[in-house]
């Protein structure tokens, strides 16, 4: 006979105990481990009963190609991959505050405009109050299934009774609670219990679902790791409150790119979409300023051109700062230390401050070479050459590391009007439609900035 015993789960990570400790050993954080629906019952092993034979498959089989449903929000649709694919599970995780439920109703609003079935259930805000929000972004006129509730069974009840919905959004997941577990809702039982659940009925209805997830104060979705493993996307919305850009970035899709992004400005009227980000993020280029250089970037199929901006000032501290935003501080000492043992460049008596304009965070390592040029030239108080964009990525050498999609880097700096690149030595180009500046090593640059202040002494 099974045996029924206390169980106790990680809130943070989701591992099992079979009693309470004050630290887990998975993810090693402190009084997170709590009782987690009563009592378990753990099987000793399968039952002798016979189960369902399986039908197998080959890879050459036949499949019948999925309908994607576009919602009519361009970057949304670009980074699913091209729409909503039916019977698909979506998990979308950002900040209090930074725009989930509304980028949601813009989506289903227009959707439910151009003839789709939709279904918006919330069990944090009132009918009352998402109404109002439709009022403010104009949507009020659009035929959404709206509803207000918490329970697990009764919105399985109601979407099994009704005529299934092309399009369903849970805002968000950890409100939810299943009434058969005797945990509070947002815990790591009542999390998988309820994903489970309504995955399994948009996979049986095959509608598109969307879950809205609560994010840690390290920004991870809240609630068990299993969760994003369970979905078939997983979806960030990030951005800084100082700035009006938001950025949708997709770091699972079984059914496009991963690593795809989606610019938003947030307006007075909801999130209004950035078809070309690259001009906004480099606005200012028209003046020459030191400490400052243009990176062209690849954010999944998208080239994408930010501004880096450097500042090397003098200090009076016997530990000099060095500030980060936008970018991977550790990235930043090593650089650093390239230039001082390499190119015989000191910095270690400066405080050293690198921002990534616009609010965008840069994780390429391509950005290695623009950052350098950013932090010579406000050493040196010589700006970047004129129109020209840096990317490349450089070794504990020195030297220049080639990186990939030069191309459409190229491509896309053309088209915003820059006429130079300052590139690793031996990158692959088919077509270059600009001037095409080589380096080697990263002595290089720092002479090309040397050369450019004797030029002005002289």
């Amino acid at each position: 006979m099974a045996k029924s015993t206390e169980h106790f789960s990680c809130q943070s990570c989701g591992a099992s105990y079979r009693k309470w400790q004050g630290k887990c050993d998975s993810c090693s954080e402190w009084n997170s481990i709590v009782e987690d629906g009563g009592k378990q019952i753990v099987p000793k092993g399968l039952s002798s009963g016979k189960g369902r034979q399986l039908e197998f498959t080959t890879l050459d089989a036949e499949k019948s190609d999925y309908k994607r449903h576009f919602c009519g929000v361009n970057e949304l649709d670009r980074v699913l991959g091209g729409g909503f694919v039916p019977g698909s599970s979506i998990l979308i995780g950002g900040d209090p505050g930074i725009g989930k439920s509304t980028i949601l109703l813009q989506a289903v609003g227009l959707m439910a405009k151009r003839g789709y079935t939709c279904t918006y259930i919330s069990g944090e805000e009132a009918t009352q109050q998402i109404s109002m929000r439709a009022k403010r972004l104009g949507l009020t006129d659009s035929p959404v299934q709206l509803a207000a509730a918490n329970s697990l069974r009764d919105i399985v009840t109601s979407l099994e009774k009704s005529a299934p919905p092309d399009l369903l959004i849970i805002d968000s997941i950890q409100t939810m609670y299943a009434d058969n577990l005797d945990s509070a809702p947002g815990t790591v039982s009542q999390v998988r219990a309820c994903s489970q659940e309504l995955i399994r009925l948009a996979k049986k209805l095959n509608c598109a679902l969307m879950l809205v997830g609560h994010v840690t104060k390290d920004g991870q979705i809240a609630g068990p790791r299993v969760l994003e493993h369970m979905v078939d996307t997983v979806l960030y919305f990030e951005g800084d409150r100082g700035h009006q850009f938001r950025i949708l970035r997709a770091v699972k899709n079984r059914f496009g790119a991963t690593d795809e992004i989606g610019v938003f400005e947030m307006t007075d009227m909801g999130l209004q979409e950035v078809a070309n980000p690259s001009a906004l993020f480099i606005s200012n280029q028209e003046k020459d300023i030191s400490g400052a250089s243009v990176f062209a970037g690849m954010e999944g199929t998208r080239p994408l051109l930010v501004e880096i901006q450097g500042l090397v000032a003098p200090s009076q501290q016997a530990t000099p700062r060095r500030a980060v935003v936008g970018w991977d501080s550790s990235r930043l000492a090593m650089i650093l230390a390239v230039l001082d043992a390499r190119c015989g460049l000191s910095l270690a008596g400066n405080e050293v401050y690198l921002n990534v304009a616009g609010g965008l965070r840069v994780n390429e390592p391509a950005a290695d070479l623009a950052v350098a040029a950013a932090l010579v030239s406000s050493i040196s108080d010589i700006p970047v050459p004129e129109k020209s964009i840096i990317f490349g990525e450089i070794g504990l050498s020195g030297e220049i590391r080639a990186v990939g999609q030069t191309d459409a880097r190229l491509k896309e700096a053309a088209k915003l009007g820059f006429e130079a690149a300052i590139i690793p030595l031996g990158s692959k180009i088919k077509d270059p439609t600009i001037k095409i500046i080589e380096v080697e090593h990263l002595s290089e640059i720092v002479s090309l900035f040397t050369r450019e202040k004797e030029a002005v002494n002289a």
